[in-house]
């Protein structure tokens, strides 16, 4: 007979709607505030949701924040943030996948408007657009410098937080891990097509989120026009020296 510890687990799993994927490296100073964010855009969804935090190389206090939000936690040694993320859903149990960055807040809608994007059946999931902490014109400029590019080789999409049932990330066989950078353009190309054979559309959540500016704060607002070979690290995807100094080897991600 099956004990009543394991029917409470099978009925927890079956009310999890939303699985929500944060990659961490040494996220303390960020993960907070991103926490707090799910934390109130998931009011309306109590005992709904999971939220699962790929503990990535981590030496500072980022376990101890994801626990103190009754996050799920998973070790995760690679550097590539496809492997980490793909790790994250892989334990998911929701049937809608939500991915999210560390030092990225959802705004207080944001689900509800995922729930209602694919509860009408016209969508096959998407990215959002948003806003970043603070605005300058270097930051305006060097976002188009690496956008415009990116525009060119893999079509009108939108990033930042990514959403789509569970069974349609399976199916297009999640983030392509032999990309180390830009996988999240790659990602969003490949869901779209995916779309497209199902007659559905790839959709974007407006002002659905808000990110930090640390990378700017770090290497100066015109840092993409002064160094302009990320943009093209970024086109190739899978250099690695880049990949390492952008993401798995700096502090500043």
């Amino acid at each position: 007979m099956t004990s009543a510890n394991q029917k409470s687990k099978e009925e927890h799993k079956e009310k999890i709607k939303f699985s929500v994927i944060i990659p961490a490296h040494n996220e303390e100073k960020y993960i907070g505030k991103c926490l707090e964010s799910i934390k109130k855009a998931s009011q309306a969804y109590a005992d709904q949701i999971e939220i699962i935090v790929v503990l990535n190389r981590c030496t500072d206090k980022t376990e101890e924040v994801a626990k103190s939000y009754n996050c799920i936690t998973l070790e995760n040694k690679d550097k590539n943030l496809s492997i980490i993320r793909n790790a994250g859903v892989a334990i998911a149990q929701g049937e809608i996948i939500i991915t999210i960055d560390a030092d990225t807040q959802m705004t207080e809608g944001m689900l509800s408007n995922v729930d209602n994007y694919l509860a009408s059946g016209k969508y096959i999931g998407g990215g959002v657009n948003g806003q970043f902490e603070r605005m300058s014109l270097g930051i305006i400029v060097s976002a188009l410098l690496l956008i415009i590019p990116l525009l060119f080789k893999y079509g009108l999409i939108s990033v930042g937080i990514f959403w789509c049932y569970r069974k349609d990330f399976n199916a297009i066989n999640g983030f392509n891990e032999n990309m180390l950078m830009a996988e999240d353009a790659d990602f969003a190309k490949r869901l779209k097509e995916w779309g497209k054979k199902n007659n559905k559309k790839y959709g974007t959540i407006k002002n659905g989120m808000i990110t930090s500016c640390r990378r700017f704060d770090a290497y100066g607002d015109w840092g993409l026009l002064k160094n302009p070979r990320v943009i093209l690290a970024y086109l190739n995807g899978t250099d690695q020296k880049y990949a390492d100094r952008t993401y798995y080897e700096n502090q500043v991600r």
